[in-house]
């Protein structure tokens, strides 16, 4: 080998790793990576509620007597609270999974329009969620 080859310096390669849970802090997720994280996460908690409150309705139904012993359980703060959670789930996975069939077919999957899909999907979400609560808590 001639001395020019081997003086030829190397190039530092940039260093990819994988994001350590300390790391999380650093990082900065883009709109579309929240609205994805979430619609996971609410559709498990629609998955995991779902015989509960199947189960209710079944005994609600029953007579009137169980109709009136579910109404008081369901008018407690916390019980309205978890309903809100659930209510939330659903919405946020309905706006978000309308999003991605749209994405199915081609329609807003460039950076741009994907970013405002996801952001508009964040504030329908909570935008309707918020109007059943001001129902749910007896504002109107």
């Amino acid at each position: 080998m001639s001395e020019a080859v081997r003086e030829v310096p190397k190039k530092e390669r940039p260093e990819f790793r994988n994001i350590h849970v300390t790391e999380l802090s650093n990082y900065r997720m883009a709109v579309g990576a929240i609205v994805s994280i979430l619609h996971r996460i609410s559709g498990f908690i629609i998955f995991a509620l779902l015989p509960c409150i199947l189960y209710m309705l079944e005994q609600s139904l029953r007579s009137e007597m169980s109709y009136a012993y579910f109404q008081g359980i369901a008018s407690h703060w916390f019980v309205k609270l978890i309903t809100l959670a659930l209510v939330w789930a659903f919405l946020h996975h309905f706006c978000a999974g309308i999003r991605h069939l749209f994405m199915d077919v081609h329609v807003a999957i460039e950076k741009d329009s994907a970013r405002k899909t996801a952001t508009s999907v964040l504030v329908v979400s909570v935008v309707l969620t918020a109007l059943v609560a001001l129902k749910l808590f007896g504002v109107f």
